[in-house]
């Protein structure tokens, strides 16, 4: 799986839309997440509403690339009904990884940013969208057509590797 090794965060678009087909594959691919007993505790929020996109640029010190992005997808998991209540956030970093993962093999470019656990961040998410109580936001995904290229960095460390 050669995405692993050639996605980066990217923070520039091309003026394009991204087609609805390949939207719908990347939430299937963050949905193919395991969680822990299968809870499945996302949501998803597709988000292309320009005057939205402004307001979650403003969601975070680090969220403003998400006004020129054609599209964000807003996870959120669920607060009721998880038999493991206290592993969602696990759950939706593994579906984020591979929504992030699918959108870098279709040729598109985003960045992860993080909402939860901060609570400024929190609120402010769920005023934009006007989330229900039974939601907790996690975190925000602009994405598009990249338009910047950047390499990615060679992370591994064999210091950091122990065999037991």
């Amino acid at each position: 799986m050669n995405e692993i090794f050639s996605r980066v965060s990217i923070r520039k678009y091309q003026d394009k839309p991204v087609e609805d087909d390949k939207i719908k594959i990347l939430l299937k691919a963050a949905m193919a997440a395991p969680s822990a007993g299968n809870q499945q505790p996302w949501e998803f929020y597709v988000v292309r509403d320009k005057e939205i996109l402004e307001a979650l640029s403003k969601t975070s010190p680090y969220a403003g690339c998400t006004k020129a992005a054609p599209a964000a997808i807003v996870s959120v998991y669920r607060n009721e009904g998880l038999m493991f209540p206290e592993y969602a956030q696990i759950d939706m970093s593994i579906a984020m990884e591979n929504l992030w993962l699918e959108a870098e093999s279709q040729g598109l470019g985003g960045v992860w940013l993080g909402v939860a656990p901060i609570q400024d961040r929190m609120e402010a998410v769920t005023n934009v969208l006007s989330l229900p109580d039974t939601v907790t936001p996690f975190a925000i995904f602009p994405f598009g057509y990249p338009a910047e290229e950047r390499p990615q960095q060679d992370r591994y460390e064999e210091n950091r590797v122990h065999f037991v």
